[in-house]
């Protein structure tokens, strides 16, 4: 690799804030994932046991590691674990894989075989870069057979090293920079393609028993900041204001509103200026837009019966209003007239094992999680043909105003305009 190039991916992204990398620590019990996580950090984060099994389920650790930056340590159990609890705790581990930007393989004692294969085998799979780090070089260097062993499997680089001397940590450190993945720190824009330096945008915030005390939602805040950042004008009112901020005849160039009162707001906001919603801004930058799209045209073909995965990208207290688990199942059925049945995954959770049991899937926009990992998410539902949509685009859709809430990301008009239902 480019060193210039890697360095200037670095100097970049500490001017612009980055999503942090996530980094995951994988191999076999007791060859020091922990204490590379604490060589790492600094810091005595993971517990440090000659005890198998200490390390249980995946443990994530959020640091800033010198030379990287902000990061996410993702520490997974051994995978040499036989036993039935083992097979729970492999299973978690392989999970991991898919909420990884790139991953450290542990060996040690001269060991690769087929818990090793298996595992570069599922980093194959799920396109993570990887590195092969032959620890405890102190008692046992990596021999030559190990490394021609490792190399009909893989061309990854393979560093000889010790936690308990780390005398070529910055070597460590250089090879974890090289396989981060670039688009970890590519700034991507959430409306800058849609306004223009000194353009009116509108954002339209409800301040209801969803809102934190005291502060705005993230999407709120990211798009707040995305505008500001593009030098536009940048106005938030609540729903409860809305109709007195039109009194002013100021033209915004775009709206943007909560999903939740997409309804009320559709109503009294004028045709001609594009209306969207946070949740289907979201699901341009982090998930795939165009499935999304195509699932819509599943709800009104739901039946009586059918089951509906909703997906949160992260953990909240519910409430009466939650817009995942109490308003999307109510207007569903409202709008569908079916009796259909829910499931909720939250967070980064494990899927349940029978996904083709689903009709459809509806992912929220994933402001909390990365794009990779909301993408590896739905990559399995999209592949066994099940459609799969976003929170703000099926609310657009049983509201009736699904074509205009996406226009300003379409060139073409679809054919799943809800009116005609």
């Amino acid at each position: 690799m480019n060193k210039n190039k890697d360095e200037n991916k670095f100097v970049s992204q500490s001017r612009k804030g980055i999503e942090r990398v996530y980094i995951g620590i994988f191999g076999r019990g007791n060859i020091g994932k922990s204490s590379l996580i604490n060589l790492l950090t600094g810091q005595e984060i993971a517990i440090v046991s000659d005890e198998p099994g200490t390390t249980t389920d995946p443990v994530t650790k959020t640091v800033e590691i010198f030379g990287i930056g902000p990061a996410t340590l993702i520490d997974t159990a051994g995978i040499d674990d036989l036993s039935t609890l083992g097979s729970k705790r492999f299973k978690k581990s392989i999970e991991a894989i898919k909420k990884v930007d790139c991953a450290i393989l542990l060996i040690a004692g001269n060991q690769f075989g087929s818990y090793e294969i298996d595992l570069i085998r599922q980093f194959e799979k799920s396109n993570v870069p990887y590195l092969i780090v032959h620890n405890k070089s102190d008692i046992s260097k990596i021999a030559t057979y190990t490394k021609i062993f490792i190399r009909q499997y893989t061309n990854a680089k393979i560093i000889d090293f010790s936690t308990l001397h780390p005398t070529n940590k910055e070597e460590l450190i250089e090879a974890i920079k090289e396989i981060i993945p670039e688009n970890v720190y590519q700034q991507t824009s959430l409306i800058g393609d849609l306004v223009k330096p000194k353009d009116i945008v509108l954002l339209i915030t409800p301040i209801d028993s969803e809102a934190p005390q005291g502060r705005m939602i993230l999407p709120q805040n990211m798009t707040i900041r995305d505008a500001l950042d593009n030098h536009c004008i940048t106005i938030v009112v609540k729903e409860t204001e809305l109709e007195d901020f039109l009194k002013l005849n100021i033209k915004p160039t775009l709206a943007i509103t909560d999903s939740r009162v997409f309804d009320y707001v559709a109503k009294i906001f004028p045709e001609e200026i594009p209306l969207t919603s946070f949740s289907i801004v979201f699901a341009r930058m982090k998930g795939d837009f165009d499935q999304y799209i195509k699932g819509i045209s599943q709800i009104p073909l739901l039946k009586d019966g059918d089951n509906i995965l909703i997906l949160e990208s992260c953990t909240h207290q519910i409430s009466c209003d939650d817009i995942g688990r109490v308003r999307i199942p109510k207007l569903l059925q409202q709008f569908t007239g079916k009796k259909l049945n829910f499931s909720f995954v939250s967070g980064l959770s494990e899927m349940p094992e029978k996904t083709t049991n689903f009709a459809l899937v509806i992912q929220c926009g994933g402001c909390m999680i990365t794009r990779k990992q909301l993408l590896n998410r739905i990559r399995s539902f999209i592949e066994k043909g099940i459609p799969v949509t976003n929170y703000g685009m099926t609310l657009a859709y049983v509201n009736g105003i699904f074509e205009r809430a996406i226009k300003p990301f379409v060139k073409n008009k679809t054919d799943f305009s809800s009116k005609e239902q």
